[in-house]
């Protein structure tokens, strides 16, 4: 659903339903989306920076984030269409103070560093997708996990988590097919595409389905009714090749788990929140 705007009409008629106020979003974005997310009272100290890694098609800048001691098990966070920025470090940090070393990239490194939130319009984001597909989806994702595995903040013994948001949701279902013997868990977030008409066998939903993994997939309200059957599909998939899969159609707007989004929706995002760390919890231990 990242191909149109649709957030102006979502803001609209959740607002109308008391399920987003304005007060939410008002002036999140000035703040940076820092300090938004509620805290964990037993989160560790984590120790971040910036990075870039080399990759076939050039260098990709991003953010890795890990508990300050210790080895933990890697986690690659694909952006929305809005891309690396502030909201996005923000929930990678409380990621890694759970326990888990984190990489959050720039999808859009090929064209550039974009500065956008989460109230920036679609149509100014998708020049930025130029060079991007399902292949160079996979060569990113091997690059990226083999990076981390590189690092010594991560556990090589331990799986590897993938998730995204928006277009990071199909680009977390490539990333578990190009790194089939290093991904434990995928998890999608109003992921966009997952289930491909037009791709036949390489539909994203299909090259998942033939790992190992264990699957989240928490679906926008409004993009269920735009595609009723995809959650249907997406079962029979997974069922059929006996993977391990939650899947759910949560009463939230396209784009409601990261805080700087005009659609952002707390208690929606705070129950995706804990099903991630539920499925990390047991892929990746």
């Amino acid at each position: 659903m990242c191909d149109k705007d649709h957030f102006a009409e979502s803001v609209t008629e959740y607002e109308a339903r008391g399920l987003v106020t304005r007060r939410q979003f008002g002036v999140l974005l000035a703040a940076g989306a820092a300090m938004l997310l509620p805290a964990s009272a037993d989160a560790q100290a984590t120790t971040e920076r910036e990075v870039e890694i080399k990759t076939p098609d050039g260098t990709c800048d991003a953010y890795f984030v890990h508990p300050t001691t210790g080895a933990a098990a890697a986690v690659l966070v694909w952006p929305d269409i809005f891309g690396l920025r502030p909201a996005m470090r923000t929930m990678g940090k409380r990621l890694a103070g759970s326990g888990y070393s984190v990489l959050v990239v720039n999808p859009f490194y090929r064209t550039g560093k974009p500065t956008a939130t989460g109230a920036t319009p679609i149509k100014e984001m998708m020049a930025f997708r130029k060079g991007m597909s399902p292949a160079t989806d996979m060569s990113d994702a091997k690059t990226f996990v083999a990076w981390l595995d590189a690092q010594p903040q991560v556990n090589k013994n331990r799986k590897v988590g993938v998730h995204g948001y928006c277009m990071g949701g199909p680009m977390s279902f490539h990333t578990a097919s190009a790194v089939p013997d290093r991904i434990g868990a995928v998890a999608s977030f109003h992921g966009g595409g997952l289930v491909n008409d037009n791709a036949g066998a390489n539909s994203p939903h299909l090259l998942a389905a033939a790992t190992k993994a264990s699957f989240l997939v928490a679906i926008a309200e409004n993009d269920d009714k735009q595609r009723p059957n995809d959650k249907t599909v997406l079962k029979d998939t997974f069922d059929k090749a006996r993977l391990a899969a939650e899947i759910e159609v949560y009463q939230a707007a396209h784009g409601w788990c990261p805080p700087d989004t005009l659609v952002y929706n707390e208690p929606a995002a705070e129950r995706a929140w804990s099903r991630l760390l539920a499925l990390y919890g047991k892929a990746l231990a």
